[in-house]
């Protein structure tokens, strides 16, 4: 059984999980975590659980769900890992906080030394998590799934009835739709975890989201 706990970060409201099973072995999918409160919370529950994280997984490179990368390769030293086409992005993410934010960054922040491939599987504990490809939001979006548990986590891909925006660069909203038809393939109960706002699950998203009708 998946353990997932949810956090709320930075201005955008973005969504970071922390997945555990009972091994204590878990990995944090998009750390958003910009305020300092959001970073202690994070370690504080991975203290309090006693957890031992093994992954730092970013569904897309855009800034509001990488901001507490630098924070968690200085606590649990974990490099983020994500898709090779979204290198160029995570390589620009101070450009991202002045062009989007008017901030001034002056963390470094880590990058990759493995890239994600198609189906390749992540595991922890027990539990192994598939990469799907599902470009459209940026080049490099994909899609976290536990088959096991029939969860999803899908970053900016799919939102609860809605999904991400496809005018940032390496945005498609004909790539975004023939991603939306692979994930309409997974089973009606899968549980969807979005990267900004409620779950939902993929029988919801068929039966309400006008995007994937």
């Amino acid at each position: 059984m998946l353990n997932i706990k949810t956090f709320c970060c930075n201005m955008l409201d973005e969504n970071c999980y922390v997945v555990s099973d009972a091994t204590g072995e878990c990995v944090i999918i998009d750390c958003g975590a910009f305020y300092q409160e959001e970073q202690h919370a994070i370690a504080q529950y991975i203290t309090d659980t006693q957890l031992t994280p093994v992954h730092l997984l970013c569904t897309h490179a855009h800034l509001d769900h990488n901001f507490g990368t630098p924070f968690i390769q200085a606590t649990y030293h974990l490099l983020p890992e994500y898709a090779e086409p979204d290198h160029g992005l995570m390589k620009h993410l101070p450009q991202q906080a002045n062009t989007f934010y008017g901030l001034s960054l002056t963390e470094q922040y880590p990058l990759a030394t493995h890239f994600l491939n198609e189906d390749e599987p992540v595991t922890f504990g027990t539990h192994t998590l598939q990469v799907i490809a599902t470009p459209g939001h940026s080049r490099g979006s994909v899609v976290f799934y536990c088959q096991e548990e029939h969860a999803a986590f899908t970053g900016d891909t799919l939102f609860r009835f809605s999904v991400g925006r496809t005018d940032l660069h390496g945005g498609s909203m004909l790539q975004l739709t023939q991603s939306l038809r692979q994930l309409a393939a997974l089973p009606a109960d899968t549980k969807v975890y979005p990267g900004h706002g409620p779950a939902s699950t993929i029988g919801d998203e068929l039966n309400a989201n006008p995007f994937m009708q």
